[in-house]
């Protein structure tokens, strides 16, 4: 029959579309999957609204049951509903490409999620550059920094971790880049580093703050989920923007 990948938005069911709903509605067999972000709605809200059960999925879930979830594709109409935007992970594009090569019919239901939200912060959309993640086993990882640097002169929206329920704070995330700053001493994260904290975007108390790592660093953050932006060279529209957030 055909596979759908649903976007269920950015925060909450708030922000599931009308068409990613009225898509839900239709399939015989749903998945969960929360693991690229955070949800303000459990799964059981989210089965009473569309009305009948939903089996949650992991990331591993969904990448070692391909197959299976293909074969389901191929004789029901089965919908994965995906925090966010659908296509953000690259787990669903190699499940899109896998369908395709099979030859079965795939629907996507986009919707918001962190790559749009941040044009809250002032900053232009397109003056962004590749997108990192910090890990929380990050002792020997250098990823992020080098991407930093090899971003310049973009912008740079750094994901936190998530893991088992718990996620990385931006004040975790800060110290991380200072450590390696301090060993690689390359000056691309420093203590004068300007930089961005967003937390819960899509939700009615967001929360956005600029400043320096330093100052920052003093400050602690407790909505979820975070991410950190290091600007590049700004636009004076948005450095008067940033201006307001300090």
């Amino acid at each position: 029959m055909s596979l759908s990948l649903i976007s269920l938005g950015l925060y909450d069911i708030r922000d599931m579309s009308k068409k990613a709903l009225d898509e839900a509605k239709l399939c015989n067999v749903l998945y969960f999957e929360d693991y690229t972000g955070y949800y303000n709605t459990s799964l059981e809200d989210i089965e009473k609204i569309i009305g009948f059960s939903i089996e949650r999925i992991t990331r591993q879930g969904l990448e070692n049951n391909s197959d299976k979830i293909l074969k389901e594709s191929s004789k029901n109409k089965v919908g994965i509903l995906v925090v966010g935007d659908a296509l953000s992970a690259t787990t669903h594009s190699s499940l899109l490409l896998e369908a395709k090569q099979k030859g079965i019919h795939v629907n996507v239901i986009h919707g918001s999620s962190v790559f749009t939200a941040i044009a809250e912060t002032g900053l232009f959309l397109y003056n962004f550059g590749k997108t990192t993640s910090i890990p929380f086993n990050n002792k020997n990882v250098y990823e992020p920094y080098n991407v930093i640097k090899s971003n310049k002169p973009f912008h740079t929206l750094l994901l936190l971790d998530l893991k088992d329920g718990k996620y990385m704070n931006a004040h975790e995330a800060i110290e991380y880049l200072l450590r390696v700053e301090k060993e690689k001493k390359e000056k691309v994260f420093t203590e004068n580093t300007l930089c961005v904290v967003c937390s819960a975007l899509g939700s009615d108390n967001s929360e956005i703050i600029a400043g320096k790592a330093e100052q920052l660093l003093n400050k602690r953050f407790t909505k979820k989920p975070q991410c950190l932006i290091v600007p590049g060279k700004m636009h004076f529209h948005e450095e008067e923007f940033l201006e307001t957030l300090k």
